[in-house]
């Protein structure tokens, strides 16, 4: 027979609850169960506070409260949530937007960003783009969403670069890395570097976190199957010392400190950086780059035109035109076969694409 509504059944698990509820159902009335300290909580609120106290027919309505009280909880769970997620968003954008600018983009991006993640998509991508010199450089940035919260991640941006007076294009996925192989990623002005055949000094980690440092360098005759030129890492046990191969030339700048300190960086970040030549008593303005591979320095004249030649032997130049002539001539074929940015033609035969 039903229970009456004075009536109450105590049960030690919910289990048994709900079992003797659907038991005892009519087609009439219909029972349910509340946990007892959730009961326990309502009156005591209403004791102190009341307007939570509901009654019906006389009689106080401990279920009616109950209702109420966990409608009230939920709206302010969901309200909290929904405030621990803003936060939490708000977080991961900022992350996310000091990541993009100290990868070298700027904060041109910064509301971009923003307006692509509040969107919520499952992954997006944005357009970047600037000038080192006179040359283009045109970024994709690629984002997506974790598949098991809602945060937000860089994974990678593709790069391509215009040289100035040239309709070619040359394209190279870098990817982004967190936590401790941070480090190995590669910053925008480094990309470009790297896509114009020169070589970038860094600092990297292995996945086992152990620091090293390397020489990094594009090898053009080389891809995978994404499209993606291999980067050859020359190691500090390769044993190329930038210093001691700038000098072997007369550099003017070398003769003072803070020049030297600023040239060497320059370089390491694989920039192609204006030097003073000093030779028979004058001064020549000359460009050069770092060149890992071979040990030494890439020199250009100031038509950006290579020259052929690599010091030997400790001589600078200037010091033995003769003995740098033969040097020239004995290791220009040599030099020849360094790497160098590839013909754009044949880059599009491949058809490189990420």
């Amino acid at each position: 027979m039903p229970v009456d509504r004075e009536q109450l059944y105590f049960f030690s698990n919910s289990e048994e609850a709900v079992e003797f509820c659907h038991e005892m159902a009519t087609d009439v009335d219909k029972y349910d169960y509340m946990a007892i300290r959730s009961a326990y909580r309502v009156m005591e609120e209403a004791k102190g506070n009341p307007d939570k106290l509901i009654q019906s027919v006389g009689v106080v309505d401990v279920g009616a409260m109950l209702s109420q009280y966990l409608t009230e909880r939920l709206a302010e769970e969901t309200i909290n949530k929904s405030k621990k997620i803003k936060t939490m968003n708000m977080t991961n954008l900022e992350y996310l937007q000091d990541q993009v600018k100290y990868t070298g983009f700027g904060d041109q991006l910064k509301e971009k960003l923003q307006e692509a993640i509040e969107k919520g998509g499952a992954e997006f991508k944005l357009d970047f783009q600037t000038k080192f010199g006179s040359d283009t450089i045109d970024a994709e940035l690629s984002f997506s969403r974790s598949k098991s919260t809602d945060m937000y991640f860089f994974n990678s941006y593709r790069a391509e670069i215009q040289k100035e007076g040239s309709d070619e294009r040359l394209s190279q996925t870098f990817y982004i890395n967190d936590f401790n192989s941070r480090d190995n990623n590669i910053y925008l002005k480094e990309a470009f570097n790297l896509m114009n055949g020169r070589s970038v000094n860094k600092d990297l980690v292995t996945k086992e976190g152990e620091s090293y440092n390397a020489w990094l360098q594009m090898d053009f005759k080389q891809s995978n199957e994404h499209g993606n030129f291999k980067i050859k890492q020359y190691h500090e046990n390769y044993g190329y010392d930038l210093e001691e191969a700038l000098s072997k030339h007369a550099i003017k700048e070398l003769s003072n400190d803070q020049y030297k300190s600023n040239l060497l960086e320059s370089l390491r970040k694989g920039n192609l950086q204006s030097v003073t030549f000093q030779k028979d008593g004058g001064e020549v303005k000359k460009f050069i780059e770092a060149s890992p591979q071979f040990k030494s320095v890439n020199i250009y004249d100031s038509n950006m035109k290579r020259e052929g030649q690599r010091q030997s032997n400790g001589k600078k130049e200037g010091q033995d035109s003769s003995q740098s002539q033969r040097s020239s001539e004995r290791q220009s074929a040599v030099e020849d076969d360094g790497p160098q940015v590839p013909d754009q033609k044949k880059r599009r035969k491949k058809g490189q694409s990420m």
